[in-house]
């Protein structure tokens, strides 16, 4: 203990472990954050950054977490670019998605109701004319899309920049590499750390599953998000889009793309005739943590006194970090257990 302020250790410095130490420098914490690699050397130095919900169906703990999730990023993205003074790249731009015949239209408009019960009208979830998105807009057969007013985006390398700029800014102590460490620990070091989970505990305790994105220069202006062929194409404020993302779970190089990603190049500019000529920027390839339970694994370490466990973001985990930052920084610093169901560690074993 220093000055009355508790001790904190963070492991991993990808986007739970950047926001669980941004909150507790927040709440008063002397936080040491270690990464024994890179800032965003997992799946958090990816390109896609899409804050989406999943549909307003069949509510469940994961989904109202998600969803207050969601409702947290703009107030908590701005205060991170006022701390730190850098720009996360955090835009409510909304999503567009096609429908493809009159069955969907007909989910889609049923869903629109359920939104409207279940988002408490902070957000919205409608169909409407697909043209009005031209010309950053998917084909659709039937003219229409669903567009929803709750997707947002971050963009993953500037938002994780901004959370370090606002941890030095809080005097966060930044160690690359091996640390020692002080207090209670919050391990959140996602696939690596799922490796080392289900090896301490003799069973599987979730993998990782690989990814490829692109990069490609194109300015959006302010044009929704796409979501369609289980892809995304989402435009950043740098006048970029970023497209994403293949899932593999078996694969030769973590880190590598190939040919999957140029497909998924060519699917995005059929999706989006905009991009048709727009240059590839950047490539990218990543593992993702995916638990077993397949929501995040939150919770004290079973059998480690003092060390907890904040993994498991998979395709989510920007969405979901603020409020995955403030839950466990509710139950290690003060003790309060406000974990949903699923999300347990115990949910994993």
């Amino acid at each position: 203990m220093t000055s009355g302020r508790p001790d904190l250790t963070v492991r991993g410095g990808g986007i739970f472990g950047l926001a669980i130490a941004y909150q507790g420098a927040r709440r008063g914490a002397k936080v040491r954050l270690i990464e024994a690699e890179r800032i965003g050397a997992g799946s958090s130095g990816g390109h896609v950054g899409a804050l989406a919900p999943h549909v307003p169906e069949n509510w469940n703990a994961k989904k109202q977490f998600q969803f207050e999730s969601l409702m947290m990023a703009e107030t908590f993205w701005a205060e991170v670019a006022q701390i730190g003074g850098r720009d996360p790249g955090y835009g409510r731009i909304g999503r567009i998605q096609p429908l493809m015949d009159e069955t969907q239209i007909a989910r889609a408009q049923e869903r629109a109701q359920s939104a409207a019960d279940l988002w408490q009208g902070r957000a919205t979830w409608q169909v409407v004319e697909a043209a009005q998105f031209a010309p950053f807009a998917p084909p659709s057969p039937t003219g229409l899309v669903i567009h929803d007013t709750l997707s947002a985006r971050a963009a993953p390398r500037a938002a994780g920049a901004a959370l370090v700029a606002a941890l030095q800014a809080l005097g966060v102590e930044i160690v690359i590499g091996e640390g020692a460490e002080i207090g209670p620990v919050i391990h959140a070091t996602g696939a690596p750390g799922l490796a080392d989970l289900s090896a301490a505990f003799g069973r599987p305790m979730g993998n990782g599953v690989k990814g490829q994105s692109a990069l490609l220069r194109h300015d959006a202006g302010v044009a929704p998000q796409i979501y369609a062929d289980s892809l995304h194409l989402v435009p950043h404020a740098d006048g970029t889009v970023a497209i994403g993302s293949t899932s593999e779970r078996e694969f030769d190089a973590p880190d590598t793309t190939d040919a999957q990603l140029e497909t998924l190049i060519d699917t995005a500019r059929r999706l989006c005739p905009a991009l048709a000529q727009a240059r590839v920027i950047d490539r990218w390839g990543g593992v993702r943590p995916r638990a077993k339970s397949r929501a995040p694994m939150l919770g004290a370490w079973p059998d480690r006194p003092g060390h907890f466990i904040a993994n498991g973001g998979f395709k989510i985990g920007f969405g979901m970090a603020p409020k995955v930052a403030q839950v466990m920084i509710d139950l290690v610093l003060d003790r309060q257990a406000t974990i949903p169901e699923g999300f347990g560690v115990q949910d994993n074993l």
